[in-house]
């Protein structure tokens, strides 16, 4: 049974950090595309970032481009998002999801590309 697993999640101050990491278990995936998402209460799930398996192209979400950034770690079979300068609004419960019959060689920012999706580890910035 596939398995996306979240963790690195927390209550952090505004303009702190967090590292969110995504491990996948039961298949090794290759060549898929991976991404986060985030959903705040009371808002619809929205993109936030997203790798190619080379790691050679990232897209993010103009909210946080600047301040985030997705990496993975094949080996590990592992991605990870690295949030700096974090402010109030980027609390949410976060997501990480596997595209693992990618189309193109530029991964989604729609949530109805990817195919396998973990339960979410919350994000809660303080002012």
């Amino acid at each position: 049974q596939v398995q996306l697993g979240e963790s690195g999640g927390g209550l952090v101050q505004a303009g702190g950090s967090l590292r969110l990491s995504c491990a996948a278990s039961g298949l090794t995936f290759v060549n898929d595309h991976r991404a986060w998402f985030r959903q705040a209460p009371g808002k619809e799930r929205e993109f936030v970032a997203a790798i190619v398996w080379s790691g050679g192209n990232v897209r993010y979400a103009g909210s946080v481009s600047g301040r985030f950034t997705m990496s993975r770690d094949n080996a590990k079979n592992t991605v990870y998002l690295q949030m700096n300068s974090l402010k109030p609004e980027d609390t949410a419960v976060y997501y990480c999801a596997a595209d693992t019959d990618p189309s193109t060689t530029v991964p989604s920012t729609r949530g109805s590309q990817y195919d396998y999706w973990g339960q979410g580890t919350q994000v809660t910035v303080s002012s």
